[in-house]
């Protein structure tokens, strides 16, 4: 992928004194227009980042993980599709606002990411990690989580409402949702966009979880203080999920 022109690699050790210049320039430096910017945060073959281009040509989309080998499915299908609307950071989720400047960021995706059931601090829904999405994410800009995950959602739920956030859609059962019943629905493009492990999981009788908050930037986050049953299925190329069910 380094010949990728639209793949900007930067690994975390790469990244301890090297400043990214085109941090508050995505769009005039590399996208050359004014559209919104939106992220998929862990974005493994970049399903979602290329899925979402094509159904809003009037948004930039920018996947992000640090695992090469998964993202090159993506980049090669943008780059092959001549997608001008896509782009790619291969890094580290947790020096992810190294690369954006304040507000520069309308959205962000939460796809199928690790529960991280041992400790709240690396789930990308914690207060932790949505501290830092407010240093680069517009005022009231939206969070999406789509997870198989029922310790996820359960403890993203308890997240945003011990935060009072406004919620857009809460749903334990995509697939059986009113977006389901009513395709015509504002969000429900969701549906038509389907990853090659949501796919397995949906084979599996796994009920896909989805839920779009937004997320401002006056108050102080708090994280819950709550018991969550933990997942009891071992998921696609993970390790046995286990560990602490508290939310601390």
């Amino acid at each position: 992928m380094a010949s990728y022109p639209h793949v900007f690699e930067y690994p975390f050790n790469a990244m301890q004194d090297v400043p990214f210049d085109m941090k508050g320039h995505w769009r005039d430096q590399f996208f050359h227009n004014d559209h919104p910017i939106v992220l998929e945060l862990g974005c493994g073959r970049g399903e979602y980042t290329v899925g979402l281009a094509r159904v809003f040509p009037d948004k930039n989309f920018i996947g992000v993980d640090i695992k090469g080998a998964r993202m090159w499915k993506g980049a090669t299908d943008s780059l092959n599709e001549g997608l001008k609307n896509v782009a790619f950071l291969r890094t580290n989720i947790e020096i992810i606002d190294r690369f954006f400047a304040p507000g520069e960021v309308n959205e962000i995706w939460l796809t199928f990411s690790d529960p991280q059931m041992k400790k709240a601090t690396k789930r990308l829904t914690s207060t932790y990690f949505m501290n830092r999405y407010r240093k680069f994410l517009v005022n009231d800009g939206l969070i999406h989580l789509k997870t198989d995950s029922n310790f996820l959602f359960t403890y993203t739920r308890y997240m945003v409402e011990k935060n009072q956030l406004k919620v857009h859609v809460c749903t334990d059962n995509l697939y059986e949702s009113h977006l389901a019943q009513y395709p015509d629905a504002q969000d429900a493009y969701i549906l038509r966009i389907r990853t090659y492990y949501e796919q397995q999981w949906l084979d599996r009788g796994l009920s896909i979880k989805y839920l779009q908050f937004e997320l401002n930037q006056d108050m102080v986050l708090e994280e819950p203080d709550v018991e969550i049953e933990l997942d009891d299925y071992r998921s696609y190329n993970r390790s046995k999920r286990s560990g602490s069910a508290t939310g601390k």
